[in-house]
């Protein structure tokens, strides 16, 4: 097969275990004890997974013509990161990567809509099984490594609020990309803020609009199913989180240009969004075929690039690193520990396909360019201190303030 000689010129350090079609056995590596043992029935297609590798891994898996034995996908897909790189790379591979090197996506409103609800708009219950009970379905904060789900994603919304620097109470905030509310409604009632929620989706502005109509504060917090492009300002904070990921390259000058005509004069503005360390690249094949169509990660240059355009001022950015790998194991092993659920609401194909995707995640962010980037704006260069000690001293406040409650 030539997809396993294609493994074998990846596979140096460690070892893998591949039964081909024939049932003979191959083992890959280094000659240390076998990670794990990956499977391929007679039905798996060696062009495919050839052709495109890791959209080709990812479907094999999906269809069940791929199998990992014993269950451990996640290390399977860890040892081919790891040993993946210019040191074992391949013609093919790269070759590959030049060809997809320029591809740039483009979200023109319309179809951003149909796009975020082939992801967000799937059944509530199955977000329930694997988020925090606030539903944050972006990269949480771990100030520790025992931090607990649930206080990771409490410190992200109170480490994006003080950089927010909610000094007073009624700012009219907008968030774009509002979610199912937690981040809006946690300003609103934290921070006496008035908020606005923009969102694409209409299971979560249905959700959103629930728990707003539930809580104290919901004279100050709307939430609205409307694209961001369509939005009227001004307002004096702006807050993004895990949005700037679904704009498309092709967007991110409009994008920027929209936020600032959105900024108050002394406005600031929070963008939370994956990218990647390196050179500019498209997304996962597989992740932008079957689970976020439409979505593109920047590199910081292409962000730089769009804003330096727009005469807005970066006066702040911080490189989460592994915050969001730790974020994925917790929903990776919260999600498997609850297979049978999932089964009741989707098929075995689907599970397999969001066990590979949230496994795929952990790995991109472990052993690849993954991170996330917190960039904070403003139209005037004098709008925040010119240390970031406001950023600690709001956060310390704040748990202070919750834990009095």
């Amino acid at each position: 097969m030539i997809f396993l000689r294609l493994l074998r010129s990846i596979v140096r350090r460690d070892s893998l275990t591949v039964i081909d079609r024939a049932g003979r056995r191959h083992l890959l590596g280094d000659g240390s004890p076998p990670v794990a043992t990956l499977r391929l029935s007679a039905d798996a297609s060696d062009w495919k997974l050839v052709r495109n590798p890791v959209l080709g891994i990812g479907e094999a898996y999906m269809d069940g013509s791929l199998t990992v034995d014993d269950g451990r996908l996640y290390e399977v897909l860890d040892l081919l990161a790891r040993n993946y790189g210019k040191e074992a790379g391949h013609p093919w591979m790269s070759l590959l990567e030049r060809v997809t090197a320029r591809l740039k996506q483009s979200n023109p409103l319309g179809r951003a809509q149909s796009n975020v609800a082939h992801h967000y708009d799937l059944s509530p219950a199955l977000y329930d099984l694997f988020l925090d009970s606030d539903r944050q379905y972006s990269c949480a904060y771990f100030r520790s490594p025992d931090d607990t789900l649930e206080e990771a994603q409490l410190a992200k919304k109170r480490h994006i609020a003080a950089k927010l620097m909610l000094d007073r109470p009624g700012l009219k905030v907008l968030d774009i990309g509002s979610g199912w509310g937690g981040m809006a409604l946690y300003l609103a009632e934290a921070y006496g803020a008035e908020v606005t929620g923009v969102t694409l989706s209409e299971e979560q502005f249905a959700h959103s609009q629930a728990r707003a109509a539930a809580s104290p504060t919901r004279e100050r917090v709307s939430f609205h199913l409307r694209d961001y492009r369509e939005q009227q300002g001004p307002f004096d904070r702006i807050v993004s989180i895990g949005m700037f990921e679904h704009v498309g390259k092709r967007h991110y000058l409009e994008y920027f240009t929209k936020l600032r005509e959105l900024l108050a004069p002394d406005g600031v503005a929070l963008i939370h969004s994956i990218g990647y360390s390196d050179e500019p690249a498209p997304i996962n094949p597989f992740i932008r075929k079957y689970i976020f169509p439409g979505a593109d990660l920047p590199s910081m240059s292409e962000v730089f690039a769009a804003v330096e355009k727009t005469g807005l001022f970066a006066t702040d950015v911080e490189i989460l690193r592994l915050h969001y790998a730790e974020t994925l194991r917790h929903w990776r092993e919260r999600f498997l520990a609850h297979r049978e659920e999932v089964l009741k609401i989707y098929d075995a194909r689907f599970l397999r396909m969001w066990e590979f995707y949230l496994a795929l995640c952990e790995v991109g962010f472990r052993q690849r360019t993954n991170i996330v980037f917190q960039l904070q704006l403003t139209k005037r260069i004098d709008t925040v201190p010119i240390t970031r000690d406001y950023m600690a001293e709001a956060e310390r406040a704040a748990e202070a303030r919750e834990a009095k409650r």
